[in-house]
Formats: C-alpha cells, sequence, structure tokens
C-alpha cells in the first residue's frame, strides 16, 4: 500500500502566495481564522490552495482596521454559506464612527499644538522662569 502526502501548498509557500510571513499563516491558525490543514506524514501542513483568498481577506479587513474577532465572525458566518453581508456593514459602520471620533480628536489635538507653536516666544527667547514652561502648558488639553 502506498501512502502519499496530502496535496496543498507548505506554510511557506502559503505565505508568499498570500504576501504574508509563514509566522502570520501560523498565527492564524491558532487563532482559528484557518482551519488547520492535514499534515503530510513527516508531520509538514499541507493548505488547500482555497486557503490563498482566505488569508487576502483576513489581511484585507485588517486593513480596514477590523479586530481579529470580528474577521473570524465573519469568516464563520460566511462559511455557513450564508451572506455576511448584514453584520459586515453593522461592522463597517462601526468602524466608520471610530475613524470620525479619532479625527475629531486628532483635529482638536492639531488646534492645540497650533495655539502652543503660536504663542511660542520668538526671538529673543526669555531665561526660563522656575516653575514654568516655555510654551505655557495650555489648560485643558487632556480634558476634552
Amino acid at each position: 500500500m502506498t501512502t502519499s502526502a496530502p496535496a496543498g501548498l507548505q506554510v511557506a509557500e502559503l505565505a508568499a502566495a498570500a504576501g504574508v510571513g509563514p509566522d502570520t499563516v501560523r498565527y492564524y491558525e491558532r487563532a482559528g481564522l484557518i482551519e488547520p490543514p492535514p499534515r503530510t506524514p513527516g508531520g509538514y501542513r499541507r493548505f488547500p490552495p482555497e486557503t490563498v483568498e482566505r488569508l487576502r481577506f483576513i489581511q484585507g479587513c485588517q486593513r480596514l482596521g477590523l479586530r481579529l474577532r470580528e474577521i473570524g465572525d465573519l469568516l464563520a458566518i460566511r462559511d455557513t454559506g450564508v451572506c455576511p453581508c448584514e453584520p459586515a456593514e453593522t461592522l463597517l459602520r462601526r468602524r466608520v464612527d471610530e475613524i470620525d471620533a479619532e479625527l475629531a480628536r486628532l483635529g482638536a489635538l492639531r488646534a492645540d499644538l497650533g495655539r502652543m507653536l503660536d504663542g511660542l516666544q520668538r526671538d529673543p527667547c526669555p531665561p526660563p522662569t522656575p516653575g514654568t514652561w516655555c510654551p505655557p502648558v495650555l489648560p485643558d488639553v487632556e480634558g476634552r
């Protein structure tokens, strides 16, 4: 009886095809985002070729700022054959809201920094007075 090795891609081959590192593939496997593949008699993983697209999907979701848990939820829905569009819409709307809040925070920070720059002394810079800072610390910078 002849035993053949399972067909598929080894970790390094899969990683190269998907544009990630081999450690990323192993991490996603441990995190449950990709199924543990069959192994060769020598213990090497042999991933099915469709795993490349799954990895690209995961990477694309991460570029959008989705968390691995959220990506796993979308993949679990997709794996059942149900359209994941509704849960994806909810996640993406929440992500847009998070980005809007971060943009508002960064806009306020930029305005604070601009006021500090405008308040800097020009030549000649006066010697520091004990107990003061140059530029003066703006009140309520962190309290917004």
